[in-house]
């Protein structure tokens, strides 16, 4: 049911409401608020490290050297980065354009349309139209919206809940969701190989063919009037195996590498790849999960289209794959099924909130401006 109440709860609401200071619930804490300065003279700069652009045009070459060589660019990028500009990687631009004019149609709807979409955390139904719920004790806010839903496999799908307008949603988004299962297929490959496992192993490993599920998220992010107090999304590391990300070319991507943030750059036709928690698990920390925030602005909403490759819930125990285990590398990861990975990481967020909330009181109470730094899980 679409209500007043409903619909003053989006981000986008606030954003078109002609608001000059944002609501104390998406003030973040001080120490979240690092290195956040103007994200479009950040992703010009061309100092410092960058985050690096892999070319998939010869991944399956005959020239073995050609191919090789290729493979491990790929294979460093994961080790030493853990995400990368992939480009040449075999999805036409034309259907990426048709993915990203099909969701930005559907966010350019009047809200009132789109709050018939609408998921109810509550209740667990997550699929569908939404904004962040605060899921800590501090209640902090992100600036977002989002659309929420399964894509691949087929039978895993509830089309009810896809937007059935614009027209060339179902299909678009069917179609270009079908590529990256392909396009997963290749990453995994090239990544067992570079742990010295058979080239179907890791794949094997996350689900294969029938269990890999492909959730999309779309992340809407308005226009914020104080970008300079704001998050889009928190610092985090993805728990999937594999993330794929498309935008529309407004810069807002941050990792957290060598000690600092640095701003991704906004590379044509390109997809972003991140390594998530469950390759970094399997691997026994050889791959990295970076973590990484979204950043807001006051001139342009940000949209990007994340597909995150995750493994069923409960079928598969995520631990160091016995390859990547010695006397020398004992195992860093425990046991665990995805689903106990998820609750791990919410429960870790949530005492940590807790506890940078009680000592951000007790430092009030002095007089002290003081909030304890808050490690991400």
């Amino acid at each position: 049911m679409v209500t007043a109440a409903s619909i003053g709860s989006r981000v986008e609401s606030l954003s078109s409401s002609g608001i000059s200071t944002i609501p104390k619930e998406y003030v973040r804490p001080k120490e979240e608020l690092i290195n956040i300065g103007d994200i479009f003279e950040d992703e010009k700069s061309t100092e410092g490290p960058q985050v690096p652009t892999i070319d998939l045009k010869e991944i399956d070459s005959e020239d073995i050297k050609v191919r090789e060589t290729c493979r491990e660019e790929l294979k460093k990028a994961a080790i030493d980065w853990g995400v990368m500009h992939l480009v040449n990687h075999g999805i036409s631009d034309e259907l990426m354009e048709r993915v990203k004019k099909a969701g930005q149609a559907f966010f350019d709807l009047p809200i009132e349309h789109k709050e018939k979409y609408a998921n109810d955390q509550a209740s667990g139904k997550i699929q569908g139209y939404g904004s962040k719920l605060a899921n800590n004790a501090s209640g902090q806010l992100e600036w977002e919206d989002y659309f929420f839903h399964c894509v691949y496999p087929e039978d895993k799908r509830d089309l009810s809940i896809w937007p059935q307008t614009p027209s060339d949603y179902i299909v678009a988004t069917s179609e270009y969701a079908k590529e990256l299962r392909g396009l997963a297929t290749k990453i995994l490959t090239v990544l067992s190989l570079g742990l010295g496992l058979e080239e179907g192993r890791l794949e094997k490993e996350v689900g294969g063919l029938e269990e890999l599920v492909l959730q999309m998220k779309i992340n809407y992010y308005p226009k914020c009037p104080q970008p300079e107090l704001a998050l889009g999304v928190e610092a985090h590391t993805d728990i999937s195996a594999l993330t794929f990300i498309l935008h529309n070319m407004v810069p807002g991507l941050q990792l957290f590498y060598g000690g600092k943030w640095v701003t991704a750059k906004c590379v044509p036709n390109s997809i972003v790849m991140h390594i998530g928690d469950t390759l970094e698990i399997l691997s026994n920390g050889k791959y990295k999960s970076i973590l990484h925030r979204g950043l807001v602005n006051k001139e342009k909403v940000r949209i990007s289209w994340a597909v995150f490759c995750e493994p069923p819930k409960e079928k598969i125990i995520l631990k160091p794959l016995p390859e990547t285990v010695s006397e020398e590398e004992q195992a860093i990861f425990p046991p665990r099924t995805f689903s106990e990975h998820i609750q791990h990481k919410l429960f870790r967020q949530s005492q940590e909130a807790l506890a940078s909330t009680k000592e951000a009181a007790i430092s009030t109470s002095n007089g002290a401006a003081h909030i304890s730094t808050k490690e991400a899980a």
